[in-house]
Protein backbone atom coordinates (compact mmCIF):
# COMPACT_ATOMS: atom_id res chain seq x y z
CA UNK A 1 0.00 0.00 0.00
CA UNK A 2 0.83 3.48 -0.22
CA UNK A 3 0.24 5.22 2.85
CA UNK A 4 0.34 9.03 3.73
CA UNK A 5 0.86 10.02 7.16
CA UNK A 6 -0.34 13.76 8.34
CA UNK A 7 1.07 15.83 11.25
CA UNK A 8 1.54 19.70 11.53
CA UNK A 9 4.76 19.85 13.96
CA UNK A 10 8.28 19.24 12.52
CA UNK A 11 8.91 15.84 13.03
CA UNK A 12 11.33 14.54 15.26
CA UNK A 13 10.90 15.70 18.02
CA UNK A 14 12.84 15.94 21.04
CA UNK A 15 12.74 14.79 25.17
CA UNK A 16 8.70 15.66 25.10
CA UNK A 17 6.17 14.59 22.59
CA UNK A 18 4.34 11.43 22.49
CA UNK A 19 2.26 11.96 19.60
CA UNK A 20 5.04 13.05 17.58
CA UNK A 21 7.21 9.73 18.40
CA UNK A 22 4.33 7.58 17.67
CA UNK A 23 3.98 8.71 14.13
CA UNK A 24 7.47 8.75 13.27
CA UNK A 25 7.81 4.81 14.44
CA UNK A 26 4.50 4.18 12.90
CA UNK A 27 6.16 5.32 9.35
CA UNK A 28 9.26 3.28 10.23
CA UNK A 29 7.50 -0.09 11.14
CA UNK A 30 4.91 0.70 8.17
CA UNK A 31 8.54 0.60 5.77
CA UNK A 32 10.15 -2.01 7.71
CA UNK A 33 6.75 -3.94 6.72
CA UNK A 34 6.66 -3.43 3.06
CA UNK A 35 4.98 -0.35 2.38
CA UNK A 36 5.39 3.14 0.64
CA UNK A 37 4.81 5.91 2.87
CA UNK A 38 4.88 9.47 2.68
CA UNK A 39 4.82 12.03 5.54
CA UNK A 40 3.26 14.94 4.88
CA UNK A 41 4.30 17.46 7.84
CA UNK A 42 6.07 20.92 8.78
CA UNK A 43 9.07 21.84 6.66
CA UNK A 44 12.50 20.17 8.27
CA UNK A 45 11.08 17.42 9.24
CA UNK A 46 13.40 14.36 8.45
CA UNK A 47 12.62 10.42 8.92
CA UNK A 48 14.89 7.79 7.49
CA UNK A 49 13.68 6.08 4.50
CA UNK A 50 10.03 7.89 4.15
CA UNK A 51 9.28 10.53 1.72
CA UNK A 52 8.50 13.40 3.27
CA UNK A 53 6.33 16.33 1.73
CA UNK A 54 6.90 19.55 3.61
CA UNK A 55 3.88 21.70 3.91
CA UNK A 56 3.19 25.01 6.30
CA UNK A 57 1.28 24.23 9.57
CA UNK A 58 -0.66 27.32 8.67
CA UNK A 59 -1.11 26.01 5.61
CA UNK A 60 -1.94 22.40 6.63
CA UNK A 61 -4.11 23.42 9.77
CA UNK A 62 -6.55 25.95 7.32
CA UNK A 63 -10.34 24.53 6.35
CA UNK A 64 -9.57 24.67 2.92
CA UNK A 65 -6.69 22.60 2.19
CA UNK A 66 -6.99 19.95 0.17
CA UNK A 67 -4.69 17.47 0.78
CA UNK A 68 -5.55 15.26 -2.15
CA UNK A 69 -3.71 17.68 -4.73
CA UNK A 70 -0.46 17.65 -2.72
CA UNK A 71 -0.33 13.78 -3.99
CA UNK A 72 0.30 13.74 -7.43
CA UNK A 73 1.13 10.29 -7.23
CA UNK A 74 -1.91 9.55 -5.50
CA UNK A 75 -2.45 7.06 -2.22
CA UNK A 76 -4.47 3.89 -1.03
CA UNK A 77 -5.47 5.63 2.42
CA UNK A 78 -4.34 8.80 4.16
CA UNK A 79 -3.90 9.05 8.19
CA UNK A 80 -4.03 12.20 10.09
CA UNK A 81 -2.64 12.82 13.49
CA UNK A 82 -3.94 16.38 13.99
CA UNK A 83 -7.84 17.75 13.34
CA UNK A 84 -9.13 17.04 9.67
CA UNK A 85 -10.19 20.52 9.00
CA UNK A 86 -10.56 19.33 4.94
CA UNK A 87 -11.66 15.92 4.17
CA UNK A 88 -9.78 14.60 1.33
CA UNK A 89 -10.87 12.64 -1.62
CA UNK A 90 -9.20 9.34 -0.77
CA UNK A 91 -9.86 6.92 2.04
CA UNK A 92 -9.01 8.38 5.64
CA UNK A 93 -8.55 7.79 9.03
CA UNK A 94 -7.51 9.91 11.82
CA UNK A 95 -5.83 8.76 15.03
CA UNK A 96 -7.41 10.82 18.42
CA UNK A 97 -4.37 10.98 20.47
CA UNK A 98 -5.86 13.17 22.95
CA UNK A 99 -9.21 13.70 25.16
CA UNK A 100 -12.28 15.19 23.36
CA UNK A 101 -14.12 18.31 24.83
CA UNK A 102 -17.61 17.42 26.29
CA UNK A 103 -19.28 19.18 23.19
CA UNK A 104 -17.24 17.32 20.50
CA UNK A 105 -18.15 13.52 19.14
CA UNK A 106 -15.47 11.39 17.42
CA UNK A 107 -16.68 10.66 13.75
CA UNK A 108 -16.87 7.08 11.94
CA UNK A 109 -13.05 7.41 10.45
CA UNK A 110 -11.72 8.04 14.07
CA UNK A 111 -9.11 5.48 15.73
CA UNK A 112 -8.88 5.90 19.33
CA UNK A 113 -5.20 4.75 21.45
CA UNK A 114 -6.91 2.40 24.03
CA UNK A 115 -10.24 0.34 24.59
CA UNK A 116 -10.91 3.02 27.55
CA UNK A 117 -10.05 5.69 25.19
CA UNK A 118 -12.45 4.35 22.74
CA UNK A 119 -15.58 3.53 24.80
CA UNK A 120 -15.08 7.31 26.15
CA UNK A 121 -15.67 8.63 22.76
CA UNK A 122 -18.25 6.51 21.60
CA UNK A 123 -16.44 4.16 19.36
CA UNK A 124 -15.09 1.04 18.68
CA UNK A 125 -11.79 1.49 17.09
CA UNK A 126 -8.58 1.73 18.57
CA UNK A 127 -4.79 1.07 18.43
CA UNK A 128 -2.74 0.38 21.11
CA UNK A 129 0.43 2.55 20.79
CA UNK A 130 3.54 1.35 20.04
CA UNK A 131 7.51 2.21 20.27
CA UNK A 132 10.96 1.17 19.02
CA UNK A 133 12.42 -1.09 21.13
CA UNK A 134 15.79 -0.38 20.02
CA UNK A 135 15.59 2.93 21.20
CA UNK A 136 15.44 1.73 24.71
CA UNK A 137 17.64 -0.46 27.31
CA UNK A 138 16.87 -3.40 28.77
CA UNK A 139 18.36 -3.82 32.70
CA UNK A 140 17.80 -6.39 35.73
CA UNK A 141 19.64 -4.77 37.89
CA UNK A 142 18.25 -1.20 38.90
CA UNK A 143 19.82 1.75 40.75
CA UNK A 144 18.61 3.43 44.11
CA UNK A 145 16.15 5.34 43.16
CA UNK A 146 12.10 5.22 41.83
CA UNK A 147 11.20 7.40 38.92
CA UNK A 148 8.29 10.00 37.65
CA UNK A 149 8.64 11.37 34.12
CA UNK A 150 5.32 13.47 32.83
CA UNK A 151 4.40 17.31 32.70
CA UNK A 152 3.97 19.09 36.15
CA UNK A 153 0.03 19.04 36.34
CA UNK A 154 -1.65 17.62 38.95
CA UNK A 155 -3.45 15.78 36.40
CA UNK A 156 -0.19 13.39 35.77
CA UNK A 157 0.04 13.16 39.99
CA UNK A 158 3.43 14.20 40.54
CA UNK A 159 2.47 15.38 44.13
CA UNK A 160 1.26 11.73 44.86
CA UNK A 161 4.15 10.48 43.90
CA UNK A 162 6.30 12.72 45.92
CA UNK A 163 4.13 11.94 48.97
CA UNK A 164 4.71 8.31 48.18
CA UNK A 165 8.18 8.48 47.97
CA UNK A 166 8.43 10.46 51.34
CA UNK A 167 5.92 7.85 53.11
CA UNK A 168 7.96 5.03 51.70
CA UNK A 169 11.56 6.74 52.79
CA UNK A 170 12.77 6.28 49.13
CA UNK A 171 14.83 9.11 46.64
CA UNK A 172 12.44 9.82 43.60
CA UNK A 173 13.71 11.33 40.33
CA UNK A 174 11.54 13.66 38.61
CA UNK A 175 12.01 14.44 35.34
CA UNK A 176 9.27 16.99 33.55
CA UNK A 177 8.80 20.62 32.98
CA UNK A 178 8.46 23.47 35.54
CA UNK A 179 10.30 22.86 38.79
CA UNK A 180 8.37 23.12 42.43
CA UNK A 181 10.24 23.28 45.60
CA UNK A 182 10.85 19.52 46.77
CA UNK A 183 11.88 17.71 49.87
CA UNK A 184 15.72 15.91 50.63
CA UNK A 185 14.34 12.97 48.63
CA UNK A 186 13.17 14.32 45.40
CA UNK A 187 15.68 15.03 42.87
CA UNK A 188 14.81 17.02 40.15
CA UNK A 189 16.29 16.25 36.76
CA UNK A 190 14.06 18.73 34.23
CA UNK A 191 12.99 17.63 30.84
CA UNK A 192 15.42 14.49 29.48
CA UNK A 193 15.33 12.40 26.13
CA UNK A 194 17.54 10.77 24.17
CA UNK A 195 20.79 8.94 26.34
CA UNK A 196 19.79 10.77 29.39
CA UNK A 197 15.77 9.64 29.12
CA UNK A 198 16.90 5.89 27.98
CA UNK A 199 19.48 5.68 30.79
CA UNK A 200 16.61 6.58 34.07
CA UNK A 201 14.05 4.30 32.66
CA UNK A 202 16.77 1.53 32.18
CA UNK A 203 18.28 1.91 36.17
CA UNK A 204 14.60 3.06 38.00
CA UNK A 205 13.58 0.24 40.87
CA UNK A 206 9.98 1.29 39.56
CA UNK A 207 7.95 4.21 37.33
CA UNK A 208 5.15 6.02 39.15
CA UNK A 209 2.02 6.67 37.36
CA UNK A 210 -0.42 8.10 39.40
CA UNK A 211 -2.12 9.86 36.81
CA UNK A 212 -5.65 11.89 38.30
CA UNK A 213 -7.13 11.87 34.67
CA UNK A 214 -8.41 9.21 32.16
CA UNK A 215 -4.93 8.84 30.15
CA UNK A 216 -5.27 7.81 26.61
CA UNK A 217 -2.56 5.54 26.60
CA UNK A 218 0.20 6.77 28.89
CA UNK A 219 3.65 6.42 26.94
CA UNK A 220 5.75 5.98 29.41
CA UNK A 221 4.41 2.81 30.77
CA UNK A 222 5.56 1.26 27.98
CA UNK A 223 8.42 2.96 27.84
CA UNK A 224 9.17 1.85 31.50
CA UNK A 225 8.35 -2.12 30.81
CA UNK A 226 10.53 -2.26 27.96
CA UNK A 227 13.66 -1.24 30.01
CA UNK A 228 12.69 -4.18 32.48
CA UNK A 229 10.52 -1.46 35.20
CA UNK A 230 7.52 -1.83 36.83
CA UNK A 231 4.93 0.20 36.98
CA UNK A 232 3.34 1.83 39.92
CA UNK A 233 0.05 3.62 39.05
CA UNK A 234 -4.03 4.28 39.51
CA UNK A 235 -6.22 2.72 37.33
CA UNK A 236 -7.35 5.22 35.34
CA UNK A 237 -7.45 5.49 31.35
CA UNK A 238 -5.36 3.14 29.27
CA UNK A 239 -3.39 1.90 32.33
CA UNK A 240 -5.40 -1.44 33.12
CA UNK A 241 -4.93 -2.16 29.52
CA UNK A 242 -0.84 -2.13 30.45
CA UNK A 243 -0.08 -2.93 33.74
CA UNK A 244 -0.77 -5.86 34.20
CA UNK A 245 -0.32 -8.29 37.59
CA UNK A 246 2.99 -9.88 36.41
CA UNK A 247 4.38 -6.05 35.57
CA UNK A 248 3.56 -3.70 38.25
CA UNK A 249 0.37 -2.45 40.52
CA UNK A 250 -2.53 -0.62 40.25
CA UNK A 251 -4.40 1.45 43.29
CA UNK A 252 -6.73 4.46 43.39
CA UNK A 253 -5.65 5.74 46.91
CA UNK A 254 -1.72 7.21 48.12
CA UNK A 255 -1.94 4.47 50.62
CA UNK A 256 -2.64 1.73 48.35
CA UNK A 257 0.06 3.11 45.85
CA UNK A 258 2.64 3.07 49.00
CA UNK A 259 1.31 -0.88 49.75
CA UNK A 260 2.68 -1.51 46.19
CA UNK A 261 5.50 0.00 46.30
CA UNK A 262 6.44 -2.81 49.42
CA UNK A 263 6.31 -5.58 46.76
CA UNK A 264 8.41 -4.55 44.45
CA UNK A 265 10.72 -7.90 44.66
CA UNK A 266 7.37 -9.63 43.16
CA UNK A 267 8.19 -8.18 39.79
CA UNK A 268 10.26 -9.16 37.30
CA UNK A 269 12.54 -6.68 35.25
CA UNK A 270 12.40 -9.58 32.45
CA UNK A 271 8.60 -10.05 32.19
CA UNK A 272 8.35 -6.12 31.81
CA UNK A 273 10.51 -6.30 29.19
CA UNK A 274 8.79 -9.69 27.42
CA UNK A 275 5.47 -7.91 27.83
CA UNK A 276 6.51 -3.99 26.04
CA UNK A 277 8.24 -6.71 23.53
CA UNK A 278 5.27 -8.76 22.65
CA UNK A 279 2.66 -6.26 22.65
CA UNK A 280 3.54 -2.75 22.42
CA UNK A 281 6.07 -2.60 19.92
CA UNK A 282 6.11 0.08 16.12
CA UNK A 283 5.74 -3.14 14.16
CA UNK A 284 2.63 -4.80 16.12
CA UNK A 285 1.07 -0.96 16.35
CA UNK A 286 1.57 -0.48 12.19
CA UNK A 287 0.01 -4.07 11.51
CA UNK A 288 -2.83 -2.91 13.72
CA UNK A 289 -3.40 -0.15 11.67
CA UNK A 290 -2.83 -1.75 8.45
CA UNK A 291 -5.66 -4.05 9.44
CA UNK A 292 -7.59 -1.10 10.09
CA UNK A 293 -6.70 0.13 6.66
CA UNK A 294 -7.63 -2.95 4.61
CA UNK A 295 -11.22 -3.19 6.82
CA UNK A 296 -11.93 0.54 5.68
CA UNK A 297 -10.67 -0.20 2.18
CA UNK A 298 -12.71 -2.91 1.82
CA UNK A 299 -16.06 -2.82 3.92
CA UNK A 300 -16.04 1.19 3.64
CA UNK A 301 -15.52 1.08 7.78
CA UNK A 302 -13.58 1.11 10.23
CA UNK A 303 -13.35 -2.73 12.66
CA UNK A 304 -13.54 -2.80 15.95
CA UNK A 305 -10.18 -2.85 17.87
CA UNK A 306 -8.29 -5.35 19.82
CA UNK A 307 -7.29 -5.97 23.49
CA UNK A 308 -3.01 -6.14 23.90
CA UNK A 309 -3.14 -9.59 24.77
CA UNK A 310 -5.33 -10.75 21.28
CA UNK A 311 -3.40 -12.72 19.02
CA UNK A 312 -1.22 -11.42 16.72
CA UNK A 313 -0.42 -12.97 13.20
CA UNK A 314 2.66 -12.23 11.01
CA UNK A 315 3.03 -10.20 8.37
Amino acid sequence: MHIVQVHHERLPVTKYGGAERIVVWLCQALVELGHQVTLVAAPGTRVDGVRVLPVDPKRLLAPDFDMSRHLSGGADIVHYHMPVRHTPALPWVWTLHGNMGLEERAGPHTIAVSEDHARRHGIASFVHNGLRPDEYRFESHKGDYDLFIGRMHSAKGWQIAIAAAKRCRVRLVLAGGWRPDFSRYVRFVGRVGGDEKRELLAGARCLWMPVQWDEPFGLTAIEALISGTPVLGTPRGALPEIVTPETGGLAPTLDGLVALRGRLADWSPAAAHTRAERYFTHRRMARDYLRMYEHLLTHGELPPGRRADALVTGR
